[in-house]
């Protein structure tokens, strides 16, 4: 059977495209707070603390060296590395919310790079927003906060979630902020919370 022949332009555009759609598939969301939402909504407001914490955890990740991740303030404090990883376990706890899908406590969970880690964290935070955006006040009475451990489930309402997993990332996110200083590698000084941009 005769192969078909590609133009040379219909080769470079399929190229193009695909290394387009690679560079969205790696892009790691919250370098800048998206636009506001159009109303104070009750899902709208929790989308916004959900993208503020994701921006404040971007930066407060960015850059970190080996040495920062391996850095504790006691020895029997967490690392900054082990601290991602308990915010990105709360990060899965809130995208399992809107849905009210359980989150299996004791499951193995695979371990990731850093790269990976802080990538699958923000991408969660990135998918809960978009869940939350724009939910009434009756859709949000359905979101639930679920832990299952064997063939036992223990449920919570959402106010539980905005005081604990919420509240939590970004307390833990600040301790990312100071450890950091202390290593010896600061956060970016440009970064901007209130406005949700960072000056280049």
């Amino acid at each position: 059977m005769k192969k078909p022949n590609l133009h040379p332009l219909a080769l470079i555009f399929l190229l193009f495209t695909m290394l387009s759609v690679n560079a969205q598939h790696m892009e790691i969301p919250y370098k800048e707070i998206p636009q506001q939402p159009e109303n104070y909504g009750p899902g709208n407001v929790v989308a916004r603390m959900i993208d503020g914490l994701g921006y404040r955890l971007y930066w407060a990740t960015d850059g970190l060296t080996e040495t920062d991740l391996a850095y504790k303030p006691s020895q029997d404090g967490r690392s900054i590395l082990e601290t991602m990883e308990h915010i990105h376990t709360m990060s899965h706890n809130i995208l399992l919310a809107p849905d009210a899908q359980p989150y299996v406590i004791g499951a193995e969970t695979p371990t990731y790079s850093f790269e990976e880690l802080r990538t699958r964290t923000l991408k969660n935070l990135q998918a809960a927003s978009a869940k939350f955006r724009g939910a009434t006040t009756e859709e949000m009475e359905n979101f639930k906060v679920i832990f299952q451990r064997g063939d036992q489930q223990s449920e919570f309402a959402l106010w539980n979630l905005l005081n604990g997993q919420l509240s939590d990332c970004l307390y833990h996110t600040g301790q990312i902020v100071l450890m950091r200083r202390a290593s010896g590698n600061p956060q970016n000084p440009n970064v901007n919370p209130f406005i949700g941009k960072t000056k280049e």
